[in-house]
């Protein structure tokens, strides 16, 4: 795994979103020959002196960090108003339903490099679950080939009893805690103290971990994001986006600007935007007809020019295009597939592809989503929200939301065990009662 207190790790992966991000790092490459990595001053002048790795001039894309220039890409915003009170209530509550059911699903096969989705695939057909449109189901005996996640107990076919613990539903529950707290008024320093107040350290990941190591190190948003952190891209902020969004049913844009002041902690350039985006996209699906139509609002949201919008238009031309959900996979793992398995960008293709080709239909929206491999819990939860939001608690197949029994685990102390009705009444209030 990456380690956020490792300088072997902090310079190969860094080395990795360098290059992908246009920089031109073989002299770095060279140089690392020469380097002991149990020194540790010798390894951390190493991974500082990428800072300086010049960027090749044939980069294309405008990906700005600060939200001022952001903003100032971006057309001006288009609110359409919520829905009545009622419908508000309704799809927030089939949105927390959505996404932590979603969550569970994708949990047992989280894990990109053992369950490609070539893997999932030969296994759901072993289990006469292909396609997948209900939890996993275990085989028994397990071939040896296959290992599901140490949390399979908890989360495959009839084992569901409540919904497990997973950082895709501590991040909303930990965003309506802020909410509530601090409002409008929320800022990337509110974050970093909950972080430092509610969440253990081990119970975050990658540029979570990262940001927390440099909060506990003294270093202030948000330098957090970018001190030693080369996971400042990955999905995590994209995970956190949720709630911003449902919150502001029918103003995508309020819902991104408010998403920033939390991506911003632990993540820059499109570890930002998907944060934006996922919040954009969840408070237009409010108002939106079709995914398609939540996808089409949620562009003018996203910088036209970075690489997350060239994504997602990608994605939604396959689409347009009348491809198969087997062709747009193979486009998508073609194209984005050098991307570390939990990136923003490669999970976004899969989460904007599900969304599609799941033609309205929740079970078969996220069991493509996961079949789709890489980061399936968190795009499990996202695509299991946007999903929650357009059907409403009616568009919820029982077999996913009943085995919840209305209650979730936590690392958030003291939020285990909440009621998920109540996580939803209180969303509700703040997106009904507008944000102090």
């Amino acid at each position: 795994m990456h380690d956020a207190l490792d300088m072997s790790a902090m310079f190969w992966d860094e080395i990795a979103q360098r290059r992908e991000t246009g920089y031109l790092v073989d002299a770095a490459v060279a140089a690392a020959a020469d380097v002991d990595f149990a020194d540790r001053d010798a390894a951390s002048a190493l991974v500082d002196s990428l800072q300086a790795l010049p960027r090749s001039s044939d980069w294309g894309y405008e990906e700005p960090n600060s939200l001022e220039e952001i903003v100032a890409l971006l057309p001006a915003p288009a609110p359409a108003g919520p829905p009545s009170p009622g419908e508000v209530e309704d799809k927030i509550h089939a949105a927390w339903l959505g996404r932590i059911a979603g969550c569970n699903l994708g949990k047992p096969v989280e894990l990109g490099t053992h369950w490609t989705s070539a893997h999932l695939k030969e296994y759901l057909e072993l289990a006469g679950a292909y396609p997948l449109l209900d939890y996993i189901p275990v085989l028994d005996p397990m071939p040896e080939r296959f290992e599901l996640r140490e949390n399979w107990p908890q989360t495959t076919r009839g084992n569901v009893d409540g919904s497990a613990r997973d950082d895709d539903i501590d991040y909303p529950i930990l965003g309506l805690h802020l909410l509530e707290k601090h409002g409008k008024a929320l800022s990337p320093e509110h974050v970093a103290s909950a972080w430092l107040l509610l969440l253990p350290f081990h119970q975050v990941y990658t540029a979570e971990r990262v940001a927390y190591r440099n909060l506990v190190h003294g270093l202030t948003p948000t330098e957090t994001a970018t001190y030693r952190n080369p996971y400042r891209e990955w999905i995590g902020a994209q995970i956190r986006g949720d709630v911003y969004g449902w919150v502001h049913p029918g103003d995508p844009r309020a819902a991104a600007l408010l998403a920033y002041q939390d991506a911003s902690l632990s993540h820059t350039a499109n570890g930002i935007y998907g944060e934006m985006w996922s919040a954009a996209l969840l408070a237009g699906a409010f108002t939106a007809g079709t995914a398609r139509e939540a996808l089409e609002s949620s562009l003018e949201h996203v910088p036209p020019r970075s690489r997350l919008a060239e994504v997602i238009r990608d994605v939604m031309d396959q689409h347009a295009r009348g491809g198969t959900w087997d062709d747009a996979l193979v486009h998508i793992q073609s194209r984005y597939g050098h991307y570390h398995w939990v990136h923003t960008l490669n999970n976004a293709a899969l989460v904007v592809a599900a969304l599609l080709w799941g033609e309205g239909d929740y079970a078969r929206t996220v069991g493509l989503t996961v079949q789709g491999g890489w980061d399936t819990d968190s795009n499990g939860a996202t695509t299991g929200s946007v999903a929650g939001v357009l059907l409403g608690t009616a568009g919820l197949p029982a077999r996913f939301v009943d085995p919840l029994h209305d209650r979730t685990r936590s690392a958030l102390f003291g939020f285990d065990n909440s009621r998920i009705s109540d996580l939803a009444a209180r969303t509700a209030r703040l997106a009904l009662d507008g944000l102090r």
